[in-house]
């Protein structure tokens, strides 16, 4: 392996490019607070990083694990240390040649316990409509009989404790603030009068009149698109960029905004163009960017759907979703997705859904409706002229096409409700498939994930290699990502799971407990048995295993939800969790391919390649919070590498290419331009993908590694290399001595030397 570059003597020798070379997402909580992820800066120069990705790190709910819960844009988060403890970090990190990127949430604050942490809506519920703060949120004060519902109590107001104490209004831990001059009315009185209405829980789909991120009401949404709600908002953030703490900004949830668009554009203007900005927007396969946005691309869930779908098996999972079918009796994935749209449209988003029928009248309100559903994307955006054709025909044949046409109008001549109906296109898109669908519908778990096509996991090597060459093309900054901090599974258990897609006999019918009580639930054993493979010996397994499921069965709302909860169900999940299951050691060595396959692809191709915190080693995670626990940084296997011993398994394997990758961006960015396929000849040339970077490097993964194997191996496949000697990257095998240079035409078993993937630099 290359040795790390040595320290910068000054701050004054450091480059400042502008788009990352590479970048390291770092998970900041209480527990890990900037002074931790100073600490770590050496290791994470010494990877190869460019810069590292924070979480978000303004003040945020008390004791929040993710940060986007924000309460005070103007201050950086007191428990990670305050704005002195991100400046020392930030120099810290140019002292060794870094950069970071910050993680900013436009769409929404936290309405958090006590509510007086959030000010701009602590001062909104005590002055109501009148208060400067008011243009802030979207509050629909006339569906709210000019209160704002605040659905936060455990049961039915006149069955909690509410009393007037020092001032406010109090309940347990939560304070409400008081209107001037009520405080001596009796209690019926006093909530009466008041700008709010404190309620039950249970009555946020129905009485709920302010818009929220997703459906979670402790989120409240954010009115960006207002020119003083953007400045207030974004002030201390883009202070930090000016005086140079922070190069980059990643933007969470952009399509929550009322016209994305405009609010890049103002950021752009403010950031400066020297600002490398990325934007998290989840891409259906079909869908393109927005060529207008100002922004260097995606954060890369687009990329995760094609690196995960070169490395599954399209007959193997065909066969999964068959016997996935005949196991459990669940429909497969086109009614699956439609059917939970329904339900999460006119259940957890009935307020959502009631402000948009009200607003376009009963006769157009089931075409909204019916749009909704069908909506084969995210969101439209301001200015589109059309709406998809299959969305306007599948909703026409449910509503009726002069209904349809009648909504396609409205949203032409009426902003405000084309904005919300966007906004709510994507809450309804994120919930009903990422947060239902998702888990309900479970044939291959490796392809339920953020921006993925369950019902069509599988992506050729051709489509894999036009969907880079037109991120050459169009995006070259991009973000790409394999594992986040929102991924169910991270990418080493998925490819644990995608090797079941070569050999789908092993998910003959997955046992589960029986009983007389709950009897047997031939989906939670499936996806158990596939989470167990996945998740095989990794550290305390039975418990997260566990963990996941109860979560699983909860999102998927079959038996038990988060809101109507099946105690009895339940408490019979962790008997679904099987022990520890190691895959055969045929598939293993199918996933150990699929592993490093993965990482050499998305370390390789066009963009700007993440690694998520301790993913640089073998890193097996599963949904919230498991895959948030602290990170597990690898310096002293990194530094034996370093000194010339040879990986010792799998997860050294991938500590060396990916320190090697890392290394070849941050030293020798010319390398990674452009992008052209390098195709294999022979019985098995569907089994490499390989492509080379101008001006001279040149990478291939196998694919398929089980079925490869089972068909007689490489055989007489052959490549044709592109001009030119090359020369291994890798280190050599623990008992063999260099590796040989190629040219011209080489067989794939001399040039990966029985390796499942290869990296060469033109000599």
């Amino acid at each position: 392996m290359s040795q790390p570059r040595p320290t910068p003597a000054s701050e004054s020798d450091v480059p400042n490019p502008v788009t990352p070379a590479s970048t390291y997402r770092l998970q900041l909580r209480p527990e890990f607070p900037f002074a931790a992820a100073e600490a770590a800066v050496p290791y994470l120069a010494s990877l190869g990083v460019s810069h590292l990705h924070l979480s978000p790190v303004l003040e945020a709910a008390p004791g929040s694990a993710h940060g986007y819960d924000v309460t005070d844009h103007s201050r950086v988060r007191a428990e990670l240390g305050g704005e002195a403890g991100l400046r020392a970090l930030a120099g810290a990190a140019r002292a060794h040649g870094l950069g970071l990127v910050l993680d900013i949430v436009p769409n929404h604050m936290a309405v958090p316990t006590p509510l007086r942490l959030n000010r701009p809506l602590w001062e909104v519920l005590r002055d109501g409509p009148g208060s400067p703060y008011a243009r802030w949120f979207d509050i629909d004060w006339e569906a709210g009989g000019g209160q704002v519902a605040l659905p936060l109590l455990p049961g039915p107001v006149d069955s909690c404790d509410l009393r007037v104490d020092g001032g406010v209004l109090r309940h347990g831990e939560q304070e409400f603030p008081l209107r001037e001059g009520t405080a001596g009315l009796p209690l019926p009185e006093l909530l009466a009068a008041q700008w709010y209405r404190p309620a039950w829980w249970r009555e946020t789909g129905t009485a709920l009149n302010y818009r929220r991120f997703f459906t979670i009401s402790e989120l409240i949404g954010v009115r960006v698109e207002d020119p003083e709600v953007f400045t207030a908002t974004h002030a201390k953030v883009l202070e930090l960029v000016r005086d140079g703490v922070a190069q980059g900004l990643r933007i969470d949830h952009v399509d929550g905004l009322a016209d994305p668009e405009e609010y890049l554009g103002r950021l752009r203007a403010a950031a400066g163009d020297g600002c490398w900005v990325v934007v998290e927007k989840i891409l259906a396969r079909h869908e393109r960017l927005p060529a207008g946005w100002p922004v260097a691309g995606t954060t890369g869930y687009d990329a995760l759907h094609r690196v995960d779908g070169v490395f599954t098996d399209p007959a193997g999972a065909a066969e999964l979703a068959a016997r996935y079918g005949e196991s459990t009796g669940l429909p497969q994935w086109p009614e699956t997705a439609r059917a939970c749209a329904r339900e999460v449209l006119t259940g957890d988003l009935a307020a959502e859904l009631g402000a948009l029928e009200r607003r376009a009248g009963e006769e157009l309100a089931a075409a909204v409706r019916e749009l909704l559903i069908a909506f084969p994307v995210y969101r439209p955006y301001p200015g589109e002229p059309e709406l998809p054709p299959q969305a306007l025909e599948r909703a026409g044949e449910l509503a009726g096409a002069a209904a349809v046409a009648g909504v396609r109008e409205l949203l032409l001549r009426d902003p405000a409700f084309a904005a919300r109906f966007a906004q709510t296109s994507a809450a309804l898109r994120a919930k009903s498939l990422e947060d239902r669908a998702f888990y309900r519908y479970a044939p291959l778990l490796s392809a339920t994930e953020v921006g993925g096509e369950p019902g069509r996991p599988a992506v050729s090597p051709e489509e894999f290699h036009a969907y880079c060459a037109a991120l050459a093309r169009d995006w070259p900054r991009t973000g790409t990502v394999l594992s986040t901090h929102d991924t169910k599974r991270s990418a080493d258990v998925r490819a644990r799971i995608s090797a079941l897609s070569q050999a789908p006999e092993l998910m003959t019918d997955p046992d589960g407990p029986a009983d007389g009580k709950t009897g047997r639930d031939p989906h939670l054993a499936w996806v158990a048995r596939q989470t167990a493979f996945g998740l095989g010996r990794a550290p305390e397994a039975l418990p997260r295993l566990a963990d996941a499921l109860l979560k699983g069965a909860r999102e998927a709302a079959l038996h038990t939800s988060w809101t109507e909860r099946n105690e009895e169900y339940e408490t019979a999940v962790p008997d679904y969790a099987p022990a520890p299951l190691d895959l055969p050691a045929d598939l293993a060595q199918a996933a150990r391919a699929n592993l490093l396959g993965m990482a050499l692809l998305h370390l390789a191709m066009p963009g700007v390649p993440e690694v998520y915190q301790g993913a640089e080693t073998e890193y097996r995670a599963l949904v919230d919070p498991d895959n948030r626990r602290p990170a597990h940084f690898p310096g002293e296997a990194l530094a034996r590498l370093d000194a010339g011993a040879a990986p010792q398994d799998p997860a050294e394997e991938k500590l060396a290419l990916t320190a090697a990758l890392l290394r070849l961006r941050r030293d020798r960015p010319e390398l990674f331009r452009g992008y052209a396929p390098v195709a294999a000849r022979g019985p098995a040339a569907g089994h490499l993908v390989a492509f080379t970077r101008a001006p001279g490097l040149l990478v291939a993964a196998t694919r398929l590694s089980h079925r490869l194997a089972a068909s007689g191996g490489w055989r007489d496949t052959r490549v044709d290399l592109p001009p030119g000697t090359w020369t291994p990257v890798l280190p050599p095998h623990a008992d063999r001595g260099p590796r040989t240079a190629h040219s011209g035409s080489a067989e794939v078993t001399a040039l990966l030397d029985d390796r499942p993937v290869g990296v060469w630099l033109r000599r």
